[in-house]
C-alpha cells in the first residue's frame, strides 16, 4: 500500500518527525503546501503538524478543507502532531485550554473524517521541550514506531 507523509512545520520539528516516520516505513514524504490534493494517490495518509494555538498551522487546516467531499473515501488516515507536554508549563489557563481544545491531531481528525477517511489509529502527538523545539528525548523512536504500527495494518 502506498503511504505518503504530508506535513508542515514552523520550528523544524514536525518536518523532522515526518521525515523519520517516512524513511522507517518507506513512504513519500511531502511538504503540504507542496501537494495537489487532486493529484493525491495513496492508500495511507499521514498529516502532521505542529500545534499552533490549539490548532494545526493554517497551510494544513486549509489544504484539507479544499479537498472535493468524499474525496478520501477509502484511505485509511492518521494524524500527528507536535506540542508542549502541558504537565510541564505551570499554568492552570493553559491546561484548561489545552484541555478544552485539544491540539493539532485531534483537529486534523476531525477534518479527515468530514473527508471521508477510515481511521488508522487514534490521533498522536509528539513533544518538544520548548515552543520552538527541539524534540523531548526518545520522541523520533516513539514516532518511527508509531508509524511501523500504521504500516503493519
Amino acid at each position: 500500500m502506498k503511504t505518503v507523509v504530508l506535513y508542515d512545520s514552523v520550528f523544524g520539528n514536525t518536518e523532522k518527525l515526518a521525515l523519520f516516520i517516512a524513511d522507517a516505513i518507506g513512504a513519500a514524504p511531502m511538504r503540504i503546501t507542496d501537494n495537489d490534493a487532486d493529484r493525491l494517490d495513496a492508500g495511507l495518509l499521514i498529516i502532521g503538524s505542529p500545534t499552533r494555538a490549539f490548532r494545526p498551522t493554517p497551510a494544513v487546516t486549509a489544504w484539507i478543507k479544499k479537498l472535493p467531499a468524499k474525496k478520501l473515501t477509502g484511505i485509511s488516515a492518521a494524524a500527528f502532531d507536535t506540542r508542549i507536554d502541558i504537565n510541564t508549563i505551570d499554568s492552570k489557563f493553559l491546561k484548561k485550554m489545552a484541555g478544552r481544545f485539544g491540539y493539532a491531531s485531534g483537529y486534523i481528525q476531525k477534518l479527515l473524517l468530514k473527508k471521508g477517511v477510515k481511521l488508522a489509529a487514534p490521533p498522536e502527538g509528539f513533544y518538544v521541550t520548548a515552543n520552538e523545539g527541539p524534540l523531548a528525548e526518545g520522541e523520533l523512536k516513539r514516532a518511527a514506531n508509531w508509524a511501523l504500527t500504521l504500516a503493519d495494518l
